[in-house]
């Protein structure tokens, strides 16, 4: 079998070292030598491993021929190829992020030996976790709920798809200009003993934009190296450019207030010296402020580049979400400002060194109707992050400066709320825990039959949960099991009050939830599956602290599998035409797109598995649907017309669970369950439209047909957000 390598690089027999976050390994098995059993081996050398298999059947590589494995420190792939005569390549991308590994690729010439080979490798014998079997006898792969018509072909790179990007923007209709229009935008740049060759690099993609729509404005702040001097001196009687200097060195607020003073333009966008503008940026980000004149600040996706310049990954955003900004500066380049506001709040303020532009957002934000904030979704700068750009000195500072802007925006007057880390320490978690002097009541609904273990479990753990004040209803379906009916009778006689409703029938989840809701009687509910296990007593604090940003009706935790692999850490509505977690499968130590993964954020769904619901949120949304949706979705259909009502769905990774799933009763996927399921999936479809949804917490360009985001084509750019 000819093998081609992309992203690895060979350090042994049978040992790679990954290069990049895609590395792939591709096998021609078609062929007169075309192997009966091909089994690929990979095993975690220095990270635990992620791999992916592609299957090319005459149509290249696709997401839909695909299966991934969950995290694991050994991944076996049998695949009986004399099955699958379709079947013309095989790619094998051992990992997901940059590492060592080994990989092997092993035939028989009959399944006798596949099977005995593949039971001997199945041994966790390297200590870098568990190891999961794949055997695929046909080529037949397919996923839920597809049907959203998009393209989602497998990018190489992200060079690639910025190229597509780009010429999807050029082929546009020009945008007409008025005669006499005077610039719309201008460009802020702070400067200071910049390299010419850098200064170079931004002035040439500034030029490469429209003539007579912006202007570039570099302040310097007090250089004295000669170079530098000499080009902003060459440079100043550029059209479009202007330069304005400080005697001496006072920092980036000085400098960049300096720029605004001088700047005329209803519009400033900031930009750094050693950065660049994407071609096309300020036409699309003209079309927006046309589009929508009543913008109050406007921000694009990024790319990320090298020292070089070539794009290397992308930074691409959800909606505006002031619970993930609370978190985390996602925002970031390029950000787009109306210069009045901008100057009537003082532009840059001094001491908020390293975090002066996330200083500056929560200042101008505050009090902007969310329905103002635009995101338009193009990659529209190009930000140069090499090694010259951190400082590990300088981060303590920026982050101090971070937290202090964070207390002062979200605190009142003498009344400070806390900033610690989050679970990436370099990010923020605002602790309302510390600053709630009365815990309202909370209700804990637990559907249950039975399952004596499992409640117990649960059950420990709510005893152990430091809240002060709850209430447990178990919404109980016919149990017959004495050890459960004896468990219930210990608790009725302990310190929190403990009731049981009985729901009796065939099982049904949103009934069970309903009937529990009639009889608690807290301002708080939560739901919670009788398979969680709980570790921290402080979770359902958490929780609740989180109903402190405005407009939330619905907060969801944490979960992860008994592995420590991630279950759920939000739901994106749309995936696989329907909804379903991104993400899945992930390290507890995965942190995703720009830390998301480790602050809290909104969404636009998250699991009934454990769901806390403010009492008004439920009253206004309504029950839980009985007759649609009784099993699945239920949770996903009541967040989405919770959403739809004005309430905001909050995700915190600071509550995190253990989730059994489905362990008491069962998969989805049972032979007879599988009709339920399907309607069910049909009515999420029709009620929600789930195959064309555009979910705020997700960016246009990720594909929608796995948990984890790749980059997709699209007919058209989209549209600001």
């Amino acid at each position: 079998m000819a093998r081609k390598a992309i992203g690895l690089k060979r350090v042994g027999i049978l040992q790679w070292t990954a290069l990049d976050h895609d590395p792939q390994l591709i096998y021609r098995v078609a062929g007169p030598l075309r192997p009966r059993n091909l089994i690929l081996v990979a095993d975690a050398v220095s990270v635990r491993i992620e791999p992916a298999l592609f299957l090319d059947t005459g149509h290249g590589f696709t997401d839909a021929q695909s299966v991934a494995f969950r995290p694991c420190g050994r991944a076996i792939c049998w695949l009986e190829l004399d099955r699958m005569p379709e079947v013309r390549r095989v790619r094998f991308d051992p990992s997901s992020e940059p590492g060592r590994v080994t990989v092997a690729a092993l035939t028989t010439p009959s399944r006798f030996l596949a099977r005995r080979l593949v039971r001997w490798l199945d041994r966790d014998r390297y200590g870098h976790g568990p190891t999961r079997v794949q055997r695929l006898s046909s080529s037949r792969i397919e996923l839920e709920g597809l049907g959203s018509g998009r393209d989602t072909r497998r990018y190489r790179s992200t060079a690639e798809h910025y190229t597509e990007v780009l010429a999807m923007a050029a082929a546009r209709p020009p945008l007409e200009l008025d005669a006499g229009e005077t610039p719309l935008l201008s460009f802020l740049v702070p400067t200071y003993e910049t390299d010419p060759g850098h200064l170079d690099t931004l002035l040439n993609s500034f030029l490469a934009q429209p003539p007579g729509l912006a202007e570039l404005i570099f302040s310097d702040d007090g250089s004295k190296s000669p170079r530098t001097l000499e080009w902003l001196n060459a440079h100043a009687r550029v059209a479009g450019v202007r330069v304005v200097s400080g005697e001496r060195n006072q920092g980036i607020a000085t400098a960049t207030n300096r720029a605004l003073r001088h700047a005329t333009t209803p519009w400033i966008g900031l930009a750094d010296h050693d950065d660049a503008l994407s071609p096309g940026a300020v036409v699309e980000i003209a079309r927006t402020i046309r589009a929508r004149p009543d913008a109050e600040f406007i921000y694009t996706d990024e790319v990320v580049t090298d020292g070089r310049m070539k794009p290397t990954s992308y930074m691409l955003k959800p909606a505006y979400d002031p619970v993930l900004l609370s978190g985390v500066n996602y925002i970031n380049h390029l950000s787009v400002y109306r210069r009045d506001r901008l100057a009537a709040i003082g532009g840059f303020r001094e001491g908020f060194q390293g975090s002066q532009d996330y200083d500056l957002l929560l200042r101008y934000l505050d009090g902007i109707d969310p329905a103002r904030v635009l995101h338009l979704p193009y990659p529209a700068y190009l930000w140069r992050r090499h090694q010259a750009s951190f400082s590990t000195e300088f981060k303590p500072v920026a982050v101090e400066s971070a937290r202090r802007t964070l207390t002062e925006r979200y605190g009142a007057p003498g009344r400070p709320v806390p900033v610690d880390d989050a679970l990436l320490p370099e990010l923020h978690r605002l602790r309302f825990d510390l600053t709630i002097e009365r815990w309202p009541k909370v209700s804990v609904i637990i559907p249950n039959r039975d399952s004596p273990d499992l409640m117990a479990t649960v059950l420990a753990g709510l005893r152990g949960t430091d809240y002060p004040d709850l209430e447990i209803v178990v919404a109980d379906n016919d149990t017959q099991d004495a050890a459960t009916l004896v468990l219930y009778e210990h608790h009725r006689e302990g310190p929190v009050p403990f009731v049981v409703e009985p729901v009796p029938g065939p099982f049904n989840f949103s009934r069970s939830i309903n009937c529990g809701v009639a009889r608690a009687s807290g301002e708080f509910l939560l739901l919670l599956n009788n398979d969680i296990e709980i570790e921290d007593a402080g979770w359902l604090k958490e929780m609740v602290s989180c109903f402190r940003y405005e407009g939330t009706g619905i907060v969801g935790a944490r979960l992860l599998y008994p592995d420590r692999t991630v279950q759920h850490a939000g739901v994106i509505v749309g995936l696989g035409g329907l909804a379903g977690h991104w993400f899945g499968g992930k390290s507890d130590r995965f942190w995703g797109p720009m830390g998301r993964l480790a602050v809290r954020q909104s969404l636009s769904a998250v699991t009934g598995a454990a769901m806390l619901v403010s009492r008004a949120c439920f009253e206004t949304a309504g029950p839980f649907d009985e007759e649609r949706f009784a099993i699945a979705y239920n949770d996903i259909d009541f967040c989405l017309r919770a959403r739809d009502k004005g309430f905001r769905v909050v995700w915190t990774p600071f509550a995190t669970l253990i989730h059994h799933e489905s362990a008491s009763r069962g998969s989805d996927e049972a032979p007879d369950k599988v009709e339920r399921f399907r309607r069910e999936q049909k009515n999420l479809r029709e009620r929600h439209a789930t195959h064309l949804f555009d979910d705020p917490a997700y960016n246009p360009w990720h594909d929608t047909r796995g948990s984890v985001p790749g980059l997709r084509a699209l007919d058209e750019l989209p549209h600001p957000r």
